[in-house]
């Protein structure tokens, strides 16, 4: 058993103010070289801005009733997203889905600063930017299932993945038992922030309200 598969692909530079910097010589660039306008970016930001946790668990949802389109979105995720109506700006980082499973749990950080994956699941919770969490995470990643409530067989592999300014990680957890008969709609409510961070499982069939 692999306690903490910890995966490191930052690009980090020393702080936030480098990553702010080359943001907007890219912006600048993009501008200058006739990519978009400055109309575009801001358009795209205020897109990027309206999205929220409810838009990646329909995402995720949808994956769990189409095998097929599971394959697609763990294939190539951007591709994916955009046959549901989610265009991902192209200079975007690299977004990458992630399946928790019987035998692996994927969990995402990002250690440096706060990496994620606003363009599905909009802005990250304050904890997810915390020290405590980026800080923990990596060395006691039980430790930290475990103040989320969620409990692991010991024999489940549990792997913390480091999101980067070029890379980020939306975890699909397993679907629960008991979910059969349930409808898209109401399988995407038991998908949490929480669950799309690899903190927690995805909740059971009861929380669910018969409608």
């Amino acid at each position: 058993m692999a306690e903490n598969g910890h995966e490191n692909g930052h690009g980090h530079g020393d702080n936030a103010e480098y990553y702010s910097l080359k943001a907007e010589a890219i912006q600048a660039l993009l501008i200058e070289k006739g990519v978009c306008t400055l109309d575009d970016i801001l358009t795209m930001a205020d897109r990027i801005d309206s999205r929220s946790p409810e838009d990646g668990a329909k995402v995720l949802a949808h994956a769990w009733v189409d095998p097929e389109y599971k394959q697609r979105l763990l294939a190539d995720a951007e591709s994916a997203l955009l046959e549901l109506g989610y265009d991902l700006p192209e200079t975007a980082p690299k977004l990458t889905v992630l399946e928790n499973t019987d035998d692996v749990h994927n969990m995402a950080v990002c250690t440096l600063c706060s990496c994620y994956p606003r363009a599905i699941l909009g802005r990250p919770p304050a904890w997810y930017k915390g020290l405590a969490y980026r800080s923990k995470v990596v060395v006691d990643p039980r430790g930290v299932l475990q103040e989320f409530g969620t409990e692991l067989d010991a024999a489940v592999q549990v792997r913390v993945i480091d999101s980067s300014a070029d890379f980020r990680y939306l975890i699909l957890p397993k679907r629960p038992a008991g979910t059969e008969g349930m409808s898209e709609e109401d399988l995407a409510k038991l998908i949490t922030q929480e669950s799309m961070i690899g903190v927690a499982q995805a909740l059971s069939p009861d929380s669910v309200t018969a409608s």
